[in-house]
């Protein structure tokens, strides 16, 4: 789906608050990418249905199936709730199960919480489960992100910054050997 002969690649926030740092390291990668991806943020987690696989799926499940099977690319930001994943984003993944539209698909994985360690791991086994192209190196844990951002919400932390400037260059890398 390249436009402009550049990958286009949907980001995806696990979190569903506007102020969230999942959202914040979206909006980073997203401007790290802009000279060499079309970055469409996917803001449709809430509107997803329950997954519910006896019943035909609605306009919304369709439409997400659609920009996930169009795209070159997936980057996900995730925070931890109670030692796991976001059930929005668990929901939206569920949507994918029967369908494939991330098989085989690059996938670069941030998660960013107090800790993340165990929503991180088993983000890590679905994708396993849902046949992803995520490598190590388009994977990343960011630990205590709120430490790494100022009073406005922004990353300031040098060391972070590159670190999600080097998953988004593996995502890049990872599109053009499956092209």
């Amino acid at each position: 789906m390249k436009q402009n002969n550049k990958p286009v690649i949907v980001a995806i926030s696990g979190s569903l608050r506007s102020n969230s740092s999942n959202n914040t390291v979206i909006q980073l990668a997203a401007e790290l990418l802009k000279e060499k991806a079309e970055v469409i943020i996917y803001n449709g987690l809430g509107q997803l249905p329950h997954f519910d696989d006896s019943k035909e799926p609605n306009e919304a499940v369709t439409a997400f199936r659609k920009i996930l099977k169009e795209s070159d690319g997936v980057l996900i930001c995730s925070p931890e709730y109670a030692f796991g994943v976001p059930g929005s984003l668990k929901n939206a993944l569920d949507w994918t199960v029967s369908s494939g539209e991330l098989v085989y698909k690059p996938l670069a994985l941030i998660t960013a919480a107090t800790g993340g360690d165990k929503a991180h791991a088993a983000l890590l086994n679905t994708f396993t489960a849902l046949s992803t192209n995520v490598t190590e190196d388009t994977s990343l844990l960011i630990s205590y992100i709120r430490s790494k951002m100022n009073a406005e919400g922004m990353i300031i932390d040098t060391t972070t910054i590159v670190s999600i400037k080097n998953v988004t260059n593996a995502l890049l890398e990872l599109i053009k050997t499956v092209e």
